[in-house]
C-alpha cells in the first residue's frame, strides 16, 4: 500500500456495511415491488436500520432507487468493460456469454429490477444510459469493428450484436420461472449451467465467425 493511502477506519467499515445493507435489501423489494410498491419502512426493517438512519445516507426514496440502479449497472457493465482489442475475438465474445450468465445466476433480482425500469421507459436513469452507458456501448463497438475491419470477425452492426448478448444472457434471469417451468432446472444447476453457456456460445459463435 502507498504511503499517501490510509487504510479502512473501523468506523468507514461500518458505514460501508450499513449502506450495503440497505442496497441489498432495498434490492430485495425494488425487484419484487417496484419504486412505487417498496416501503422505506420495510427496507429500514430488513437492514436492520432506523429510517432517520436510513435517510441520512439516502435523502429519499428515489435517490435509493437510483443508488441500486447505478450498483446494478456496474455489475451488468463489467463484462463488457472487460473486453479488449488484443483479445482473440471469438475467445472474448465466449468468455463474455459466460460472465454474462454467471451475472444472471448470481444476481437475478438485480436482472430483473433493471428489465422493470426498462419496461417502464427508464425514467429515472436515462442520464446514466444516455451517458456512460452509451460512452462505454461506443468504445466496445469500435473494436467489434475493428475485428470486423480486420477480417477477425463476420460483418455484423456491433449494437445489434450487443442487444442480442443482453436479451439472451438476462432472459435466464428475468424469465427464470418460464426457464425452470419448461426444463425443470435454474442456472443454480452446475449442469444445466453449463449446458446453458455451450448452447448460447455455439449458437452465437457461429453467427459471427468468419466464413
Amino acid at each position: 500500500m502507498k504511503s499517501d493511502e490510509k487504510k479502512p477506519t473501523r468506523r468507514s467499515r461500518a458505514v460501508a456495511a450499513k449502506r450495503a445493507a440497505i442496497l441489498e435489501a432495498a434490492l430485495t423489494f425494488f425487484s419484487q415491488y417496484g419504486i412505487h410498491g417498496t416501503s422505506l419502512d420495510k427496507v429500514a426493517e430488513r437492514a436492520d436500520v432506523s429510517k432517520t438512519n436510513l435517510l441520512y445516507y439516502y435523502p429519499s426514496k428515489e435517490a435509493l432507487y437510483i443508488a441500486v440502479l447505478k450498483e446494478i449497472l456496474d455489475v451488468w457493465l463489467a463484462p463488457l468493460r472487460a473486453l479488449r482489442h488484443d483479445q482473440e475475438p471469438l475467445t472474448a465474445i465466449r468468455r463474455y456469454i459466460r460472465l454474462k450468465l454467471e451475472v444472471s445466476r448470481d444476481h437475478p433480482q438485480a436482472s430483473r429490477l433493471f428489465c422493470l425500469e426498462m419496461l417502464q421507459g427508464a425514467p429515472l436513469l436515462k442520464g446514466e444510459l444516455a451517458g456512460d452507458l452509451k460512452t462505454l456501448v461506443d468504445e466496445k463497438a469500435a473494436i467489434i469493428e475493428q475485428w470486423i475491419a480486420e477480417g477477425r470477425l463476420a460483418g455484423v452492426r456491433p449494437q445489434h450484436l450487443f442487444f442480442l448478448l443482453w436479451a439472451t444472457t438476462q432472459h435466464y434471469a428475468d424469465f427464470a420461472s418460464q426457464v425452470e417451468a419448461i426444463t425443470g432446472q435454474t442456472l443454480n444447476d452446475p449442469a444445466f449451467f453449463e449446458q446453458t453457456v455451450d448452447n448460447v456460445q455455439r449458437m452465437i459463435i457461429e453467427g459471427i465467425r468468419v466464413r
